[in-house]
């Protein structure tokens, strides 16, 4: 079975594949895999970004999205035409073109907001896994996104062949298993710089403790800056001591990452 491997974590933001998954498929009517996708509108496969924490403690994540290629895809379920959203034997998802309606239903059903339509042709359509080029074999053998990315953050090709380690799916709360597998997917984080308010000068090497659903502790590096990452959505206390000076924070990583920016250790 055909699958992606996807890891955030090796994307440096530029973007490449989602434009050459316009570049592949505006203007090229690949039928009977799918009509040619509209100039504007749709992004197939689109890349998010993610602006995290709070100045200056901030990071910036990227993580690509094309159709999840569900196993008992709820698209399919939805569609009341036969055949018209399939699942080929090796497990790409496909809508055939000459057989969708327009009804729309397909795009309420999908939670990943990964199905468009195309008002001029009057269908449905989304990625197609470049199931053109997966069938045409050699030069390009595989999605176009995965062909071009300079860091191989994308990866596709035979799920027995790919490491699979350490994977999940996007957004498990959905309950679907997908053929779109994520690596390194950004957690929460929680980070500081520590100073000492009579010196006005950052404290380095000062003890750093997080404690709630996880713990982990750290020290201050030589510019007074703590960093946790890889955090679950929680509630933690941190405490902060140097020299016997204290101080506890209750900090929530609940809605978001957490920059608290410069604190005082007096």
């Amino acid at each position: 079975m055909k699958t992606f491997v996807i890891d955030p974590s090796e994307c440096g933001g530029c973007f490449s594949c989602q434009i050459v998954c316009k570049d592949e498929h505006c203007g090229n009517d690949w039928t009977p895999y799918a009509k040619p996708q509209p100039d504007w509108g749709q992004l197939w496969g689109k890349l998010y970004y993610y602006e995290r924490g709070h100045v200056p403690q901030v990071r910036v994540s990227y993580v690509f999205v094309p159709c999840q290629h569900c196993i008992d895809a709820p698209c399919s379920a939805a569609c009341p035409v036969e055949g018209a959203i399939y699942t080929r034997s090796d497990g790409l998802v496909i809508i055939d073109p000459s057989k969708c309606t327009g009804c729309q239903l397909c795009i309420d059903s999908c939670p990943y907001n990964c199905i468009f339509y195309n008002t001029d042709l009057g269908i449905a359509q989304k990625c197609t896994g470049c199931a053109h080029l997966v069938d045409r074999g050699f030069p390009i053998s595989e999605p176009r996104c995965a062909d071009v990315c300079p860091h191989e953050a994308i990866k596709f090709g035979e799920e027995s062949e790919l490491d699979l380690g350490g994977t999940g799916t996007l957004y498990p709360e959905y309950g679907l298993t997908t053929r779109v597998h994520y690596k390194n997917l950004p957690k929460r984080f929680i980070a500081g710089t520590v100073y000492d308010p009579d010196t006005k000068e950052v404290i380095i090497g000062a003890n750093c403790s997080l404690s709630g659903s996880s713990s982990d502790t750290t020290t201050t590096d030589n510019f007074g800056d703590f960093w946790f990452d890889g955090l679950p959505e929680a509630e933690f206390t941190l405490t902060i001591d140097k020299d016997g000076k204290s101080k506890t924070i209750n900090v929530t990583t609940v809605e978001e990452d957490i920059g608290l920016g410069d604190i005082a250790l007096s």
